[in-house]
């Protein structure tokens, strides 16, 4: 089922901080990734947080980015409705107010993220503050990020990252009001690989604590963690991680299944000894291509299959499988 819901997604974080799991919140660049993560939720009896970025949504409408998120908002809907774990939507690193307004005008976010993260620590909290006011009333949870993480994930890019301040982190959530706090940890946008980043775990210990101490406890969450290897991601949950963001995983997958299928299948696709745009490519010397290998439903089923696969193992991973709040 798809859940519209704030209040709802709360209890999904709850129940996850209590048990010392997480979510793997997934952005979804096209609609076969997103398929591919229903489908694979579904098999493992976990709820599923997905995400769509500015970017997604300009993509999925051609440029307009309203129609492009009620596209894909009623397409996740419709997938989503015979489905029994619960389907939430992230907006993922929105940085326009009134773009944010907008998106929980359609009503279909349980959550928005603003991204002010760039800005002086005083900024931060006056632009997220002014998010949290646009979505109180609207039953949609914030999720606001202290500290900067290095690299680039569609829009968003820095060449420099900097590590949460505990210290700040009670002033922040405190003044801010947000419902999710994004802290930055060592890990990295895009592509790395979880030996090279100089993680710091004792940071998630300490923040945590802190806002325990304050009666701020909040769901923390990890950006850039598709260089994480399974075992951090694996203590993190247990140190009060309840959101991994993933995106550029899947975006790999999806090219690595799309080039070994067409390279296994080249000869039923190309012309021998030809390249480029063909005027009759139905009738090239004897030659025609095999309709069973380039229709693009073809791909997009292993695609689909492809991505379940690696949600599936992620929430072994993160311990949120067969613990859906709905079966």
């Amino acid at each position: 089922m798809f859940v519209k819901s704030g209040e709802e997604m709360e209890k999904l974080y709850e129940k996850a901080k209590e048990g010392g799991y997480a979510f793997v919140a997934s952005n979804v660049a096209e609609p076969n990734i997103m398929i591919g993560l229903v489908e694979g939720s579904e098999r493992k009896n976990s709820d599923l947080v997905l995400q769509l970025s500015r970017s997604a949504c300009e993509f999925a409408g051609n440029g307009d980015a309203v129609a492009g998120l009620e596209a894909m908002g009623k397409y996740i809907e419709e997938i989503a409705g015979n489905k029994e774990v619960g389907i939430f939507l992230n907006m993922d690193h929105l940085k326009d107010p009134d773009f944010i307004r907008e998106a929980v005008e359609t009503g279909l976010p349980s959550s928005v993220m603003i991204d002010a993260s760039e800005e002086s620590f005083e900024d931060n909290i006056e632009k997220s503050k002014k998010v949290v006011d646009i979505c109180k009333d609207k039953d949609v949870l914030v999720e606001a990020e202290l500290g900067r993480i290095k690299g680039t994930e569609d829009d968003v890019s820095s060449m420099e990252s900097y590590y949460t301040k505990p210290e700040e982190a009670v002033d922040f959530v405190e003044r801010t009001g947000c419902d999710l706090l994004a802290i930055s940890i060592g890990t990295q946008h895009g592509v790395s690989k979880g030996t090279d980043l100089d993680l710091r775990m004792d940071i998630v210990e300490k923040v945590d604590r802190k806002l325990k101490e304050s009666d701020l406890e909040r769901p923390l969450v990890v950006h850039g963690s598709s260089g994480l290897t399974h075992e951090q991601m694996r203590k993190l949950s247990r140190k009060g991680v309840c959101k991994f963001n993933k995106d550029t995983r899947y975006q790999y997958e999806y090219a690595r299944t799309a080039v070994e299928f067409y390279l296994e299948h080249e000869e039923s696709i190309l012309p021998p000894g030809k390249s480029g745009v063909s005027s009759e490519p139905f009738n090239e010397d004897g030659w025609s291509p095999n309709k069973d290998h380039f229709d693009p439903r073809v791909v997009s089923r292993k695609v689909r299959e492809r991505v379940s696969e690696v949600i599936e193992e992620l929430n072994k991973v993160t311990g949120s499988q067969g613990k859906s709040l709905y079966i």
